[in-house]
């Protein structure tokens, strides 16, 4: 009977070309599903690549899609029970020498950013088949300080940051924060109009293999932020990221961290990202 529901299963993966969207596509194949990917374009050299990671090949349909097209997604998600919405704008930060880098943002990130995912969900909706869309957030969108700027002790999915702090603070990775804050918050409101079933996941900084070609933006980042030695004066660090919606959930951990750091590692060297470990 389970071998019968996951052949008659199929799900959608958004970005299918990334690190978190190639993966999926992968273990969803492994578990026997079909699967639609979509990637902006299908003749890239690139995908060739990705292609020989992928195995159950004869349940695997790709398909070009553009978020910034309406409609471009029907084609995608039509017959899919689920979609996993991977796809998003990788930029942390930006520079304007002139004009204001707020209406920059907002015209030319974030605002591409929700229309996108909005296109996605009106083609989920035209389905009338999907079940279920899943929202990919980022711990970017978290804070671990409380109102009176105090560390907290435990930081969960009650702990984002607001986005007029956001705005006005532009901390680090601001950019990519305040577009997943406001897409995810124009996603709840459409689904919630239309009655689609939408979840958010908050995911951590990524790390451990990688199937694409290229080293992803989340490995760059933190090999950067790690060459650097000591820890700044009065800098500190929340005592528990808490899962316990996750495992409450019946989520099972499977690697741990040495095992994402040697992973993360080798995969670098293999990419001349990181010189040669030498024995």
């Amino acid at each position: 009977m389970e071998d019968l529901k996951k052949m008659n299963a199929t799900y959608c993966v958004t970005g299918a070309n990334g690190y978190i969207g190639s993966w999926l596509v992968k273990l969803l194949l492994q578990r026997g599903f079909m699967v639609h990917a979509t990637v902006r374009d299908p003749a890239n050299k690139r995908l060739l690549h990705l292609l020989s990671m992928w195995t159950g090949g004869d349940r695997l349909r790709l398909f070009k899609a553009d978020l910034q097209e309406e409609g471009s997604f029907d084609e995608a998600v039509k017959g899919c029970h689920g979609v996993f919405h991977v796809a998003a704008s990788m930029e942390f930060s930006v520079n304007v020498e002139n004009g204001n880098i707020e209406n920059y943002v907002q015209s030319n990130i974030i605002d591409p950013a929700i229309n996108g995912t909005l296109n996605l969900l009106k083609s989920c909706l035209k389905s009338k088949a999907v079940k279920r869309v899943v929202f990919t957030s980022s711990i970017s969108t978290l804070t671990a300080k409380d109102s009176t700027g105090k560390w907290r002790h435990v930081v969960d999915e009650t702990c984002q940051t607001s986005v007029d702090h956001a705005w006005n603070s532009k901390a680090s990775g601001w950019v990519y924060a305040l577009s997943k804050l406001l897409t995810e918050e124009a996603a709840f409101q459409y689904a919630n109009q239309n009655g689609i079933d939408l979840v958010s996941v908050i995911t951590a900084t990524v790390a451990g293999a990688f199937l694409t070609p290229t080293v992803p933006s989340s490995i760059q980042v933190l090999i950067s932020n790690n060459r650097s030695t000591g820890q700044k004066e009065g800098c500190s660090i929340p005592s528990e990221i808490s899962s316990k919606k996750l495992r409450d959930l019946g989520f099972n951990y499977k690697h741990d961290i040495k095992d994402m750091i040697h992973e993360t590692i080798a995969c670098s060297v293999d990419h001349s990202f990181l010189p040669p470990i030498r024995k």
